[in-house]
């Protein structure tokens, strides 16, 4: 799929957009409307952290769902060698200075109430209900209770089952 190419005016508004996403307060409000603004399709409610960085070229090839939370300094990019696409399915938290990255015509998902653990890279899917770790981030453990706000960490941390070696990739 070829995008079309938009306006130096439209790419321009774009960066200030984002730029006061990453700054301003608003975590669950004014952040996910600026990304909206943008382009970013956001269904339901999310939560965005201080200084995340949302895809700035194709801002449109990135969906967020109800329920996601995406903390401090996590990266998601939709292009690199081609322009991708990354899904991010209700439920999913993805880690500080977690690193999503998709591109060359692939669609990227992380599964629905799935974990991506802080400082991960994320280049291949992830299956629902997975916690993912690592550089390349790899399966770790299978998810039973979802780290939303409906539970605490401690119940989530619980809940994980580790994955025997077979089923970790």
């Amino acid at each position: 799929m070829v995008a079309k190419r938009k306006s130096l005016f439209r790419r321009s508004v774009n960066r200030i957009l984002h730029k006061l996403a990453q700054i301003l307060p608003g975590q669950t409000s004014i952040r996910p409307f600026l990304h909206k603004l943008r382009g970013v399709k956001i269904y339901g409610n999310v939560s965005i952290g201080d200084d995340v960085y949302l895809e700035n070229e194709f801002p449109e090839r990135v969906e967020i769902q109800d329920g996601a939370v995406i903390v401090l300094r996590a990266v998601i990019l939709a292009h690199g060698r081609g322009e991708g696409q990354v899904i991010i399915e209700k439920n999913v938290r993805v880690g500080p200075a977690a690193v999503v990255a998709s591109s060359g015509d692939r669609t990227l998902t992380i599964g629905e109430g799935s974990v991506v653990a802080a400082g991960s890279v994320v280049n291949k899917d992830v299956p629902p209900f997975t916690l993912v770790n690592g550089v390349p981030a790899q399966a770790a453990a299978r998810v039973t209770v979802p780290l939303t706000t409906g539970y605490s960490y401690d119940e989530f941390v619980m809940g994980l089952r580790p994955l025997k070696k077979t089923e970790r990739d």
